[in-house]
């Protein structure tokens, strides 16, 4: 939810009767007027009452903060290190177990965040899935992947791009280039770039290994096994979002 503030821009307010607040609520004005009946000979309310007003953001996003991913490592220090992603709000780190946060990724062309991922071998090696994954009509979308090898400082594009959205990433405790990622694939049309996604290469170049029966089935989840990382589970899902 994100509230707003009326101003009057160059033009003096007429004086109005007692007005509630305005606010802005998932893009709809609501307008709570006092008594309006009382009024409606005296000042009549229409488009012009309020052509001269501007709005500025003067409180909390809860859309745009929804958390859509977390991750996080112990430090050899005994420290807790957090990677939180926003659906809308980028890339945010904590370096003492979620006391304080700061943001790591606003300097990316995309903020909407579907996955975060450690290295097993080293937490220093992040990867982050662009594009949240609830297929939601007011859904954001991303670019691909990126990934870190300095604990968030600077950041590497590392490849699919036409993702649209990433739900899921594995790291193998084996291998820190053996990268493993889940794309759901296009909300509203199908899309031949659902699938589970491999890379071995730190994120150079990515192999569809497991593609679902048609071109509305994408990956949304995978885990490996951290005993056996050979056995490996994975789930698809079949959606396409329509209109209404």
């Amino acid at each position: 939810m994100r509230l707003f503030q009326f101003r009057p821009v160059n033009r003096p307010s007429p004086a109005p009767p007692a007005v509630a607040p305005y606010h802005i609520t998932g893009g709809i004005l609501l307008f709570c007027f006092v008594s309006i009946a009382a009024y409606a000979q005296e000042a009549p309310y229409n488009s012009s009452t309020i052509s001269g007003l501007g709005t500025r953001n003067i409180g909390s996003a809860r859309m745009s903060g929804r958390i859509s991913a977390i991750a996080g490592a112990r430090e050899p220090s005994g420290k807790i290190t957090l990677f939180v992603g926003a659906a809308s709000g980028g890339v945010w780190k904590s370096d003492d177990g979620g006391t304080r946060y700061h943001p790591v990724f606003d300097e990316q062309p995309v903020q909407s965040i579907g996955a975060i991922a450690l290295d097993p071998k080293n937490s220093k090696n992040v990867w982050v899935g662009t594009g949240e994954s609830w297929t939601r009509n007011s859904v954001s979308i991303g670019n691909g992947i990126y990934k870190s090898t300095d604990g968030g400082e600077t950041w590497t594009h590392a490849g699919l791009e036409k993702s649209e959205r990433i739900a899921k990433i594995a790291v193998s405790p084996k291998d820190s280039n053996t990268v493993f990622a889940c794309v759901p694939g296009a909300l509203w049309s199908d899309s031949p770039d659902r699938s589970l996604y491999k890379t071995t290469d730190g994120g150079k170049t990515w192999e569809q290994i497991l593609k679902g029966s048609n071109l509305s089935t994408g990956c949304t989840d995978v885990a490996i096994d951290p005993n056996n990382p050979s056995v490996m589970f994975t789930s698809m899902w079949d959606f396409r979002r329509k209109g209404w």
